[in-house]
C-alpha cells in the first residue's frame, strides 16, 4: 500500500512539474507554481526558512521520501527504470549492494559548494536536479508540446471552435539544445544502467538528505527473525543500498520507494520506527570522519547561501523579422531580478521564467558568467509593463515578485540610439515608431540636421524615465539591428 501511495503522489508531483515547463498560458504556473518553490535548491537560495526546515523535518521523520516524489529528476530515473525492468526478469534483479561511494559524493558536494560560493552558479546548475530537469523539458520537449497544441488550435479553427490557440515556438539556442541533450543521455543511461546511482553519486542534494535520512525515525527495517536470506530485496533494490546478508540498509543511499516492502514474500522487511524494531547495529553505525567531511560540506553550501543573501499578441504592432541582437555592454535582466550579482548568484536557470513568459523575450544567456541563465532579447517581442509573470514564477529568489505598479516603474536598462541607424537619419525619411510606441513616454522626437542639411526629426531618450522595456527596439523597422535598443543595468532602480 505504502508503495502505491508513493507512486501515485509521485506521478501526480512529476506531471505537475513538468506541466510547469511545458503551459504557455499561465495556467500551470498560477495553480501549481507552488510545487517549483518547495524543491530543495530553490528553497535554499531563496532563504526560504520554512520549505527547508519542512523539508529537514520530512527527511528526518519519514527519510528521502522527498527524493522519491518530489524531485522531478529522481521521478524520471524510476520511469527509465521501470522501462529497463518491463525487459524481463534478469533486468528486474539486476541490481546489488554497492557501498556508499562516500568520497565522491562529499567531493561533489564540496565543488558544487565552492562553484555556488564563487559565482560560478551556472556550472553547479549543471548537476542541480530539478534545474537540470527544467531545462531538458523546456528544451527538448516544449517545441514538441506546442507543435501538437498549433495542430489542435488548426483544427479548432477549422470548426470555428478558439478552445486552442497558437503559439510561436521559439528557436532554441544550439549550445542550448547540447546541454540539455547531454544531460538526458547522461541521466537516462544512469538510471538504465544503475538506478538511482545518479541520485546516489553526483547529486548534491541526494547527499545532503542521504546524511538526514541516517537518522530518520521511520524507515524499512529488516526483520531478522523472517528473513531467509532470499536476496530479492536486495537484487531489486533501484538503489543498491540492502545488504541482505548483514540484513542491513545503507539509509544515507534509501530513497524510500517502499520497493523493498512490497517484493519480500516473507514480509520481513516493514517500515517502521527503527530503535524499537531491533535494528541490526550495523545499521546505525556511523563513520565519524564522513560526518565531519559532511558537516564541512554542509557549512560550506550554508556560507555560499549567506554571501548569496549579501505572449499575448501585440494589438496592432507588425511582427517584425531578420532582427539580430544588438552587443548590450549589460545584460537586460527580468524585473526584480535586482541586480547581475544578485541574480547570478540566486538563479538556478531553471528556465521556469522562460516558460512562462507570454511575449517570449527571455532566452538562456551564452555569456560564460551567465551561462544558461535568461536575459532579455527585444528582437521579437519586449516586456509589457502590466506583466509579473517571470517574478511571480521564480522559485529561487532570483526575481523578486512585484506588483504592477512597482513592475512599470521599475528601470532595468535605458534605451540607447545609434544614429547611423536611424532611418530619419540614415535616409531622410520620418519614422518616429520608437517614440509612438514607447509606453511610459521616455522618448520625444526632436529637430536634428542631416549631414547634407536637411531637416528631419529623430529620438531623444529620457534615461531618467525610460524604464527599459524594449518596445522601442522590437517596433524599430531598421535591419539587420535596430537603430535604437536597450542596454541593461548594473542594479535596477525605481523611476
Amino acid at each position: 500500500m505504502l508503495r502505491k501511495i508513493r507512486i501515485a503522489l509521485a506521478a501526480l508531483c512529476f506531471v505537475l512539474i513538468t506541466l510547469l515547463f511545458l503551459d504557455f498560458t499561465g495556467w500551470a504556473q498560477a495553480h501549481f507554481g507552488f510545487l517549483a518553490k518547495i524543491q530543495f535548491l530553490p528553497a535554499f537560495l531563496a532563504l526560504n526558512v520554512l520549505v527547508l526546515l519542512g523539508l529537514v523535518l520530512t527527511t528526518l521523520l519519514l527519510g528521502r521520501v522527498y527524493c522519491s516524489v518530489v524531485c522531478p529528476l529522481g521521478v524520471m530515473q524510476d520511469v527509465v527504470n521501470r522501462l529497463r525492468c518491463m525487459a524481463g526478469k534478469r533486468a528486474r534483479n539486476r541490481f546489488s549492494f554497492s557501498r556508499s561511494k562516500t568520497i565522491v559524493r562529499c567531493a561533489v558536494l564540496v565543488v558544487f559548494a565552492v562553484c555556488m560560493a564563487a559565482g560560478l552558479g551556472w556550472l553547479s546548475s549543471l548537476i542541480a536536479p530539478y534545474s537540470a530537469y527544467g531545462r531538458m523539458v523546456q528544451t527538448l520537449a516544449a517545441p514538441v508540446y506546442d507543435w501538437v497544441n498549433n495542430i489542435f488550435a488548426d483544427r479548432a479553427a477549422a470548426t470555428g471552435s478558439y478552445v486552442f490557440y497558437r503559439h510561436d515556438t521559439v528557436t532554441r539556442l544550439p549550445l542550448m539544445i547540447v546541454v540539455a541533450a547531454a544531460t538526458f543521455a547522461v541521466v537516462f543511461a544512469t538510471a538504465w544502467i544503475g538506478g538511482r546511482a545518479w541520485c546516489n553519486t553526483v547529486c548534491p542534494v541526494g547527499t545532503v538528505l542521504g546524511f538526514l535520512s541516517r537518522y530518520s525515525f521511520l524507515a524499512p527495517v529488516i526483520d531478522t527473525d523472517k528473513c531467509v536470506g532470499c536476496s530479492l530485496c536486495a537484487r531489486r533494490c533501484k538503489a543498491s543500498c540492502i545488504d541482505y546478508k548483514a540484513h542491513r540498509i545503507d539509509y544515507s543511499k534509501c530513497v524510500a520507494c517502499m520497493d523493498c516492502i512490497d517484493n519480500c514474500t516473507h514480509n520481513a522487511i516493514k517500515y517502521t520506527k527503527r530503535r524499537s524494531a531491533g535494528l541490526h547495529k550495523s545499521a546505525v553505525a556511523t563513520d565519524k570522519s564522513r560526518r565531519r567531511f559532511l558537516s564541512a560540506g554542509a557549512m560550506l553550501v550554508g556560507a555560499a547561501a549567506m554571501k548569496a543573501a549579501d505572449k499575448t499578441a501585440d494589438g496592432g504592432l507588425a511582427k517584425l523579422e531578420n532582427k539580430i541582437p544588438p552587443k548590450r555592454i549589460r545584460p537586460v535582466l527580468p524585473p526584480g531580478a535586482v541586480s547581475i550579482e544578485h541574480f547570478t548568484t540566486h538563479c538556478t536557470a531553471c528556465q521556469l521564467c522562460v516558460t512562462a513568459c507570454p511575449t517570449q523575450i527571455l532566452r538562456p544567456s551564452t555569456s560564460l558568467s551567465r551561462l544558461m541563465k535568461p536575459e532579455s532579447v527585444y528582437e521579437n517581442g519586449y516586456c509589457r509593463p502590466e506583466c509579473t509573470r517571470c517574478g511571480d514564477v521564480c522559485p529561487a529568489g532570483a526575481i523578486h515578485p512585484l506588483t504592477v505598479e512597482r513592475k512599470s516603474s521599475t528601470q532595468i536598462g535605458h534605451a540607447v540610439w545609434i544614429a547611423n541607424l536611424c532611418f530619419p537619419v540614415a535616409k531622410g525619411v520620418r519614422c518616429g515608431n520608437c517614440a509612438r510606441h514607447c509606453p511610459v513616454g521616455a522618448i520625444s522626437m526632436v529637430p536634428y540636421n542631416r549631414p547634407d542639411g536637411q531637416p528631419v526629426y529623430v529620438p531623444a531618450v529620457d534615461t531618467e524615465r525610460c524604464i527599459g522595456c524594449g518596445a522601442c527596439e522590437y517596433v524599430c523597422p531598421s535591419r539587420p539591428q535596430s537603430a535604437i535598443y536597450v542596454d541593461g543595468n548594473e542594479v535596477q532602480r525605481m523611476v
